[in-house]
């Protein structure tokens, strides 16, 4: 039987009568929501797939894979998920669990001798649950410079690094989102099965799971013609703004990060893989046949809160999102709305996002998937859906992320007008020749960078990161401002610290956008000279 032919018998079977209640269905008017969201948003293309009472009733595309061609979305095009990978990544972790190759507190260095973290003593404690939960101490996106936009960096070499970045906070006081200790989950995989990352991902839970059009490469993502391009607006004053234009879908992630966010997927997985989080990690194939991918006991440790997580106060119209409770758990958030409890997690890489939401009680499920960074699209449509499966009033969702994004925007504006008022017209003058700022210049994690001093003056280049090269432009005394050839690259404040003797012993960064990415986490860096 046909995808095709298996969707509408489930669909059908949906709108069966089990014993007194009817069982929710789709909204009749889905279809003209989402073209609404996208037309007003300008999203070239989405994605969407429902589960209801755990079966697939619902996966169809809208719009096109990239602006200005005509191939359009269906639901197997393959769209990057982002930080929704995470739970697969748990999910091949509690495989090996079931396999009894490790447990969810055995020590990483027990299974990984050469593991290191700054602190000793967090090395020595450091859990494989850990890993998972965002509570090591590392600040906000500590590290994602090894791997955005891209990187040369093998995978281990990556996880080597983190032994040189140094903590925010004390380990397991607070809650700072990561993604560099998840590429240290995808290596440990590798550390006790013997097989990559990418390969027990792939052979343990994708294909067990149905997922058969999902991939762990990106090289097997540009090898599938059905996907979707990633899309941004880049031509204002803070990212956001301007035009919708397409990316250079080659730079938005690297493959050593791949287990915090490299997995691609389409609709019609999507709706396999809430089907088996729903089914506590079985699922019923087209055939009746009950496949276990793994056990209900690693299920409840997945979904089971290990952290909490600040709950947001949102202002205006967005006020009946905040939650009372929310927490993180394995791969997974945990929160409260209206009342039900939420499974949800959001993914995104440069120019794609990823919603995906488990509401439990009623064994529903709904990802939303888009080629663009208009999140307002993506996330009103799939709160209207969990309003609708909960039989709450009609929301104008879209409408309350607007103005949420729209205050974000110009709030992020009116920080860089405050910023150039405050510099005054007339910077001061470097106190070197240009010249005497170019070198070789190192970081402990990240690696090397190259100044040099040619045509057009000042270029940087980060050498680890494949295009990452750009020239510096002086803003005031001895900092400069990097604009990256590749306008994807958020631009960042270069500056020159000085010794005693008048030579450039350091080198600090920090984003110019006060709303850019924590991905680019400019502020952790400190290089100093490579003495030749």
């Amino acid at each position: 039987m046909s995808r095709r032919l298996v969707r509408s018998a489930l669909a059908a079977a949906a709108m069966l009568v089990v014993g007194n209640a009817s069982l929710a269905a789709t909204p009749a008017d889905l279809d003209a929501q989402v073209e609404t969201a996208m037309r007003t948003h300008g999203v070239p293309g989405m994605a969407i797939a429902i589960v209801e009472q755990g079966q697939p009733n619902f996966a169809k595309g809208y719009g096109v894979r990239k602006l200005g061609s005509p191939e359009r979305v269906d639901a197997d095009t393959i769209f990057p998920t982002g930080s929704t990978g995470k739970a697969i990544t748990t999910a091949a972790l509690a495989v090996l669990v079931d396999d009894g190759k490790l447990k969810w507190d055995d020590k990483v260095i027990d299974h990984m001798p050469w593991f290191r973290m700054y602190d000793p003593w967090v090395t020595n404690e450091m859990t494989v649950r850990d890993l998972l939960v965002h509570r090591s101490g590392l600040g906000l996106g500590a590290g994602d410079l090894m791997f955005v936009p891209s990187s040369s960096r093998s995978r281990a070499d990556t996880v080597r690094a983190l032994r040189y970045i140094k903590p925010a906070t004390s380990f397991r006081s607070g809650y700072a989102y990561d993604n560099l200790l998840y590429a240290v989950a995808g290596q440990l995989i590798e550390e006790v099965s013997g097989q990559t990352w990418e390969v027990f991902v792939r052979e343990r839970v994708l294909k067990p799971a149905g997922m058969s059009s999902s991939v762990t490469e990106q090289s097997a993502r540009f090898a599938n013609p059905n996907r979707a391009w990633p899309h941004a607006r880049l031509g204002g004053r803070v990212r956001g703004m301007g035009e919708q234009a397409p990316l250079d879908e080659r730079k938005t992630l690297g493959d050593n990060a791949a287990p915090a966010g490299g997995i691609s997927s389409s609709a019609n997985d999507m709706a396999h893989w809430m089907q088996v989080q729903l089914g506590h990690g079985t699922w019923t194939d087209a055939n009746g046949k009950q496949v276990k991918v793994f056990s209900e006991a690693q299920s409840q440790q997945m979904w089971t809160p290990a952290i909490l997580t600040p709950t947001a106060q949102y202002p205006g119209k967005l006020a009946a999102f905040s939650p009372k409770f929310s927490a993180y758990a394995l791969g997974w958030s945990v929160r409260d709305y209206r009342g039900a409890k939420l499974i949800d997690h959001g993914g995104a890489v440069f120019g794609v996002q990823t919603y995906v939401v488990l509401i439990p009680e009623k064994n529903v499920g709904i990802a939303v998937q888009m080629n663009s960074e208009d999140f307002q699209a993506m996330r009103g449509i799939a709160m209207e859906l969990v309003d609708h499966y909960l039989g709450a009033p009609d929301t104008d969702w879209a409408t309350a992320f607007d103005e949420f994004a729209d205050n974000r925007i110009a709030g992020g504006v009116a920080a860089l007008d405050a910023g150039a008022k405050a510099n005054g017209a007339s910077p001061g003058k470097a106190s070197l020749p240009i010249a005497q700022y170019a070198g070789r210049y190192n970081d402990a994690w990240y690696g090397p960078i190259a100044i040099t001093n040619g045509k057009g003056g000042l270029h940087i280049d980060f050498t680890r990161t494949p295009g990452m090269v750009g020239r510096l432009e002086h803003a005031q005394h001895d900092t400069f401002r990097a604009v990256w050839d590749d306008p994807n690259i958020e631009p960042a404040y270069v500056t020159f610290g000085l010794d005693a003797e008048g030579k450039v012993d350091r080198v600090t960064m920090k984003a110019v956008s006060p709303i850019a990415d924590f991905s680019f986490d400019y502020q952790d860096l400190l290089f100093t000279p490579v003495r030749q």
